[in-house]
C-alpha cells in the first residue's frame, strides 16, 4: 500500500461505512464484515460519495447526510413491473414485502415482491432506500494505486486478483 496517496480517479480506495435513516436508525453497515473496495471514479459509488471523498487520506472519516435526490432517487409509486417468476431465484418461497435480486443488463438490482401469482410476480423497482435523506458515516481506510489490470477492468479486485 502506497503511503500518502489521496483519493483520486483510478485509485483504489477502502472504505467502512455504516447508513442511517432521518431517526438515526442503521439501515446498512459493513463495520462488522468485509471493507468495501471500490476503483475511484467509476461509478461504484453514490456521485455524492465520491465527490466528498476526492482528495482525502487514509484514516480520515466523513459524515455526509444526503437528500433521496443525491442517494437513491425519490420513490416513484409507478416504478412496478410484472415478471415471469423464471426470472427470480426461488421464486416459490417469495412472499410480499421481502427483498431478492433481479439480474438485468446493467447487473444485479435488489427489487421488492409486492405480489406473487402462479406464473408471474409484481415487483417495486425502486431502491429500497429509495426516498428517504440518509446519513452516510464513512471510515477511508486505505488508498492504493489501481493495478493496470483493474484499469483495464474497469473495477477494483479483490485479495488474490479478479474472479470473474
Amino acid at each position: 500500500m502506497s503511503e500518502g496517496l489521496l483519493v483520486a480517479k483510478d485509485r483504489v480506495i477502502t472504505v467502512r461505512y455504516a447508513i442511517r435513516g432521518a431517526d438515526g436508525t442503521e439501515v446498512e453497515s459493513n463495520r462488522e464484515g468485509e471493507p468495501f473496495v471500490s476503483l475511484h471514479g467509476h461509478g461504484s459509488l453514490l456521485p455524492a460519495i465520491e465527490t466528498a471523498l476526492d482528495g482525502k487520506a487514509s484514516g480520515e472519516r466523513l459524515n455526509l447526510t444526503l437528500t433521496p435526490d443525491q442517494a437513491f432517487g425519490e420513490h416513484r409509486s409507478d416504478f412496478t413491473q410484472r415478471i415471469s417468476k423464471k426470472y427470480l431465484p426461488n421464486p416459490n418461497r417469495l412472499k410480499p414485502g421481502e427483498q431478492t435480486t433481479l439480474q438485468t443488463r446493467e447487473g444485479p438490482r435488489t427489487v421488492t415482491v409486492i405480489k406473487v401469482g402462479g406464473k408471474v410476480v409484481d415487483i417495486d423497482l425502486n431502491h429500497p432506500l429509495a426516498g428517504q435523506t440518509l446519513e452516510f458515516d464513512i471510515e477511508l481506510v486505505s488508498v492504493r494505486e489501481a493495478t493496470a489490470e483493474e484499469l483495464a477492468h474497469g473495477h477494483a479486485h479483490g485479495p488474490g486478483g479478479h474472479h470473474h
